[in-house]
């Protein structure tokens, strides 16, 4: 198997069959490797304490992103002016924290290993996984055009460069409530595609992000509503179906959720009101 430093794929030597044909091909597989997140609370320039928070199964690119995006849905942080500094290597990624009563050290406990298909595994408690949005509420009034929204898997065909050529990696793609891409992540897991345009987007001042819509590539599980309830984000769209849980927190925090989506059709499970019919 051919791989290069940071890179998102890999190349091997594989046997196709082909009805009664063997035949020698060189296939694309998308990269899975561990990324550990730690941090550093620091006073001055000093640390005074240092957590390793979390080992994920990523596919590396925009690290940065993703373990800045995981602090902030994990509730540790909520603002981009709480990070000092990142220093990252391959498979290591520390931010540097300035230490305040906004960075909720009682949580660092809870979070262990995250497989690439689990985003919540590895919690201690039912109550860790529920973790508080603190963005403030938002009326998110806008309406999109039922036939606009057909339109997303398209666009995000288009866009999926790794899935492409590998057929096994998920992605979130962002839009503005005009239709507009903002972002697209990929990952081998779906709740770092998600953490990745959600840090992204805290570097960059933009949340909350409830004139969004987010779009994600597989089913609508609990961890990524909850997580884009954090960023604000009040439309989603997923491929796949959504489970009891994440229609229940989509009522809960007010979401339009669409499941089943592809370019003839789709189901509107919650918030049917921000869709014109």
């Amino acid at each position: 198997m051919i791989k290069e430093k940071g890179k998102s794929i890999v190349s091997k030597k594989i046997i196709k069959i082909l009805g009664d044909d063997f035949l020698e091909h060189t296939d694309a597989i998308a990269v899975e490797e561990p990324l550990q997140i730690s941090i550093s609370v620091l006073k001055g320039d000093s640390p005074i304490t240092n957590k390793n928070i979390s080992i994920t199964m990523r596919t590396p690119g925009h690290d940065k992103d993703l373990a800045i995006g995981f602090l902030f849905t994990e509730g540790i942080i909520q603002a981009s002016n709480q990070i000092k500094k990142v220093t990252h290597d391959e498979n290591s990624i520390n931010v540097h924290l300035i230490n305040s009563e906004n960075i909720d050290l009682g949580k660092l406990e809870r979070h262990f290993y995250t497989s690439s298909s689990c985003g919540v595994c590895g919690k201690a408690s039912i109550e860790a996984i529920k973790t508080i949005c603190r963005l403030p509420p938002s009326a998110a009034d806008f309406q999109i055009e039922k036939n606009l929204i057909k339109s997303f898997p398209g666009i995000l065909k288009q866009e999926q460069n790794i899935f492409n050529n590998t057929g096994g990696i998920h992605a979130a793609a962002l839009f503005s409530f005009k239709g507009e891409l903002i972002a697209m992540r990929e990952d081998v897991g779906r709740h770092n595609a998600l953490d990745k345009i959600i840090g992204h987007l805290l570097t960059q001042n933009q949340l909350p992000l409830d004139y969004h819509l987010l779009f994600l590539s597989g089913r609508a599980s609990f961890e990524l509503i909850q997580k884009a309830a954090m960023a604000g984000i009040h439309f989603i769209m997923a491929v796949g179906a959504p489970s009891s849980l994440a229609v229940e927190m989509a009522v809960e925090h007010d979401i339009t959720l669409i499941g089943f989506l592809n370019e003839t059709r789709y189901n509107i499970y919650t918030g049917s009101k921000r869709i014109k019919i």
